[in-house]
């Protein structure tokens, strides 16, 4: 009689997911706690990844693990209206809040208090979104202003334009462009590599997060208001994309549009 070899039962698939879900769906460590009982690190950034319904086809798509990048996203032109799909597709983001401004009111019944809140998120490699937001407390409105810059999220188109540099990858703008907010005007011209951002603090870290890391600015109108400098700054970038190159131009000048994808 021969004996029957056992049945070798198969791997089971393993799903391949977003890098934002693969990290909020991995073994979650025990969160060590001090001698008086209290946890370490914080609330859980992740912890909305992992109770996530998708409520829209592109939320559902990225959940199923169709789309895996924020380019495949945006190469399927339908809308990003959850907050969640960019955590999944760019978990290294990062936000800034660069002012909260208190603004009062008198009505009839007394003082009425609002919050202006703006807020920058990047991923410091070719993506930024800006938004501004007005609430009763600080710690919503703050909450409100990163989830709405994270869905006006835009790429951004970086290049070698500057005729002191050498020829190689772009970290400033292609060209000169212009960026207007109310009354301030904001012109970003192209550096050379290690000459840093010449631009006020605003646009400076703005610029940051886009991931610019040369440029020359000129700006003009009233610069000190904080929230005009930092929209017209963010504005020179959505210029930069409604821009018409060949393909001729896009090698003169290393242009790259979003993230340096190796």
């Amino acid at each position: 009689m021969t004996e029957e070899s056992p049945e070798t039962n198969p791997a089971p698939e393993v799903p391949i997911l977003a890098p934002g879900l693969a990290k909020a769906l991995a073994p979650v460590e025990e969160v060590q706690s001090d001698s008086r009982g209290r946890r370490r690190g914080g609330p859980d950034p992740l912890a909305a990844l992992r109770a996530w319904q998708p409520r829209t086809r592109l939320g559902r798509m990225v959940m199923s693990g169709q789309i895996l990048t924020y380019e495949d996203a945006l190469e399927t032109g339908l809308p990003i209206r959850e907050v969640e799909i960019v955590d999944a597709l760019l978990p290294d983001i990062t936000d800034d809040v660069l002012a909260v401004n208190m603004i009062q009111r008198m009505t009839d019944s007394g003082r009425r208090v609002r919050f202006n809140v703006l807020c920058v998120v990047g991923n410091s490699d070719g993506y930024v979104g800006l938004s501004v937001c007005k609430g009763k407390e600080v710690a919503s409105t703050i909450r409100k202003a990163i989830d709405k810059a994270k869905l006006n999220i835009i790429p951004v188109m970086r290049g070698n334009g500057s005729w002191e540099s050498s020829e190689g990858p772009g970290t400033s703008v292609p060209f000169m462009v212009t960026g207007r907010s109310a009354s301030t005007r904001i012109t970003l011209m192209p550096a050379p590599a290690g000459k840093g951002l010449v631009i006020g603090d605003y646009g400076r870290r703005v610029l940051n997060l886009a991931g610019v890391t040369d440029v020359w600015s000129r700006s003009s109108g009233q610069t000190r208001t904080t929230i005009n400098f930092a929209k017209a700054t963010f504005n020179a970038l959505v210029e930069l994309n409604k821009t018409r190159l060949t393909e001729a131009d896009h090698r003169r000048l290393n242009i790259i549009r979003g993230r340096e994808l190796s």
